[in-house]
């Protein structure tokens, strides 16, 4: 059923759990429209049978550039526009580099990395046409400071945000705007691996509504909170603090 709607559409990947999932939860309780764009949709329908016009699953693998191209012209057909893209969907395979096959790595980059980029230029083009758009891409500190045990998760990270730095600076002269999100360490399923002590991570709840709060931001970098931008500024500086806040949550198996 197509209903053209002038309200605006967000987009958001990854939503069935973590911080997408809250994301999702706050964004809909603000009544916004939202396509959601996922390979297991379970919670997510929960939310769709409470609000069924507002928000929509798509059953969509973000490593398959057909899925990705269907489920954005769905979306188009259906609603007419896309305003707001959250690029959220990501995997993080733990253990240290030499424990890890090549095959880990290419799967984090085939979703955290080449996964935004297929959205992004389904997308675009629609953006571009309608000379209004927000593209979000969530990030990590570990492009910066690197994770022990994270070797390519934070390689994806560090390649997303160059991209997004770069693309930036592509769409500098239109109306599109391009973003980093960054959270804080977050107690998710990725972060279950990781021996953090308690408080090291923030709840995704938390993380998720604060967000959504800065859901129109154009920001070049989106953090949750004030306290959370000093934190990445201070690893980022005295890189010593993250390697001792850090040192122990990842075992060897050797």
């Amino acid at each position: 059923m197509t209903t053209p709607t002038d309200e605006e559409v967000i987009v958001l990947t990854g939503a069935n759990d973590g911080i997408g999932f809250h994301l999702l939860t706050a964004l809909a309780e603000d009544n916004r429209q939202i396509a959601v764009l996922d390979i297991n949709g379970d919670n997510v329908l929960d939310v769709h049978d409470d609000l069924s016009a507002r928000v929509r699953y798509y059953e969509c693998d973000v490593t398959d550039t057909d899925d990705v191209n269907t489920a954005v012209d769905e979306i188009i057909g259906q609603w007419g526009r896309i305003d707001i893209l959250v690029n959220n969907a990501g995997v993080a395979r733990v253990g240290f580099f030499q424990e890890r096959s090549p095959a880990d790595t290419r799967r984090e980059f085939e979703v955290n990395f080449f996964g935004y980029q297929r959205l992004i230029r389904a997308v675009l083009p629609h953006m571009r046409a309608q000379e209004t758009g927000i593209i979000h891409n969530m990030c990590s500190g570990t492009a910066d400071t690197g994770h022990a045990g994270l070797t390519g998760y934070s390689a994806t990270k560090g390649a997303i945000k160059a991209f997004v730095r770069s693309l930036r600076l592509e769409l500098r002269d239109t109306d599109v705007s391009c973003t980093l999100m960054i959270p804080p360490s977050t107690n998710t399923g990725m972060t279950a691996e990781l021996e953090y002590p308690e408080w090291m991570t923030v709840e995704p709840e938390e993380v998720g509504r604060t967000l959504a709060e800065k859901i129109y931001s154009t920001e070049p970098v989106i953090t949750p909170d004030m306290t959370t931008r000093i934190g990445l500024s201070l690893t980022r500086r005295f890189p010593f603090l993250w390697r001792r806040m850090t040192e122990g949550t990842v075992k060897n198996s050797e």
